[in-house]
């Protein structure tokens, strides 16, 4: 791959930023929960192209992490993504967060589920397998019960993901785990997933929103009976 990318993992409470040129992350930074918002990360973002003497419209494309996870760092990334890709025209690659979580699986694996915790005793679960051409989803993203989730897995079966750590009591003894440090997604793995991405259209582009099944704890607050 050639170009110079942006790379933005705004899904967990540590946004995540990079810049690749060519096959090769150049520059990296982060910002807390604290710093989360638009006008940190276009300082970060102006920061990391001067690095590079680079400017904006330099970008061959952005790629950006869409979830599931924070919502709020989620629309954060993607409404920076999007903002950028349309005043300069690059292009934008919408990464889901647990391909990129995906990719951090030990080289000895096969299976692995990946999951996030989804509140209320639920996770969000997806199961992706290793194939030639790299690591794959075998089914969509879905919330399950977390008991039911522990209960379905197969012998051997690698589990990773944030949620890990929340229901590790609840996962089987047989099934390993991948060490903490590789269950969130970094920017090197939004980089490798988005690369074999196509572009978004820019039918689609407006469309985007983060991969959430439900709505913000806001919204779901709205939704609760009165009185």
């Amino acid at each position: 791959m050639t170009g110079n990318w942006l790379i933005l993992e705004t899904s967990d409470r540590v946004a995540r930023i990079g810049l690749a040129r060519g096959a090769s992350v150049a520059g990296t930074a982060e910002l807390d929960s604290a710093r989360r918002h638009a006008r940190d990360m276009t300082s970060t973002i102006d920061a990391l192209l001067k690095a590079e003497s680079l400017k904006p419209a330099d970008l061959t494309g952005v790629m950006v992490s869409r979830g599931p996870g924070s919502y709020t760092g989620l629309r954060v990334g993607l409404t920076t993504a999007k903002a950028l890709s349309y005043a300069t025209g690059c292009e934008l690659r919408a990464v889901d967060t647990f391909a990129a979580i995906a990719e951090q699986t030990p080289a000895n694996a096969n299976h692995v589920w990946v999951v996030a915790d989804a509140l209320q005793g639920l996770v969000y679960a997806q199961q992706y397998v290793w194939r030639h051409e790299g690591w794959l989803a075998a089914n969509q993203l879905q919330i399950l019960n977390a008991n039911t989730f522990a209960a379905g897995l197969a012998v051997g079966d690698w589990v990773t993901g944030p949620g890990v750590s929340v229901h590790d009591a609840q996962i089987p003894p047989a099934n390993p785990r991948a060490v903490e440090a590789e269950r969130f997604s970094r920017v090197a793995s939004v980089f490798a997933v988005g690369r074999r991405l196509r572009p978004v259209t820019k039918e689609e582009l407006f469309s985007l929103e983060p991969l959430y099944l439900r709505g913000s704890s806001a919204e779901e607050k709205a939704k609760e009976p009165r009185g």
